[in-house]
């Protein structure tokens, strides 16, 4: 299978099965020596950098509006060599964004800290997938959307309108998996509380809220994806 999926397009998933395989990745069996370079080069500029547990992808395709893969948890030292050497034939990445839509169509992302790996980027609050956000080997997209979005802005998903429908978008690297959130209160209500949230936090993931009104208005730092996300939000009003 490897990876079969339509690049550069937005793509409606209406089931996503995404397992984990409990064998080791390839890649990260084949580069040990390079893995653990890397990661001496990485912690020598960010200390704070963990090595902690993700996935990596080594299979997915994408028929009748169904997405099927494979994954294997990594060490997130192998994430960092491999997120250097990519594109790899071997391995790709994929991970979730709840699309935070506020009451006035506007969307809220975050700006990630000065201390992580994406410092500085802006893209809706997410992480990858970890061994945790999987159900009897399954990928519970919703549990990693869930905590991720607590964990970085304080907001709790349960109080969203949530679609039914997912979609996804495929670059040559990796696969973001989008489910769109409709909140009822207004852009600067969200950054506010998120704000508050951050303001608390001893070590916050993010710098803060981000608020995209409009094509007009993207942020310094987005990322790529997120362009193509946010053309799509916007055209659909």
């Amino acid at each position: 299978m490897a990876f079969d999926i339509p690049r550069n397009q937005i793509l409606p998933v209406d089931v996503i099965d995404v397992r984990l395989d409990p064998q080791p990745h390839p890649f990260e069996r084949d580069n040990a020596a390079a893995i653990a370079a890397n990661w001496t080069a990485e912690n020598e500029l960010r200390p704070s950098l963990f090595d902690g547990t993700v996935v990596l992808l080594s299979e997915l395709s994408y028929r009748d509006n169904r997405l099927t893969g494979r994954c294997h948890a990594i060490r997130f030292s192998t994430f960092m060599l491999w997120r250097k050497l990519k594109p790899v034939t071997s391995a790709e990445h994929a991970f979730a964004h709840a699309m935070l839509i506020a009451s006035d169509n506007a969307l809220v992302a975050i700006r990630m800290g000065a201390h992580t790996a994406n410092a500085g980027k802006v893209y809706f609050a997410a992480g990858s997938f970890e061994p945790e956000d999987f159900a009897n080997g399954q990928v519970d997209l919703d549990y990693n959307m869930a905590r991720e979005v607590r964990e970085e802005t304080g907001l709790d998903l349960g109080q969203a309108s949530r679609e039914e429908r997912c979609y996804a978008l495929s670059v040559e690297s990796g696969t973001v998996i989008v489910r769109c959130y409709h909140m009822a209160e207004t852009a600067d209500e969200l950054a506010r509380r998120i704000a508050e949230f951050v303001a608390t936090e001893t070590e916050p993931e993010i710098e803060g809220p981000v608020i995209i009104r409009g094509m007009h208005d993207l942020p310094e730092g987005l990322m790529p994806h997120m362009r193509s996300l946010a053309e799509w939000h916007f055209s659909k009003n």
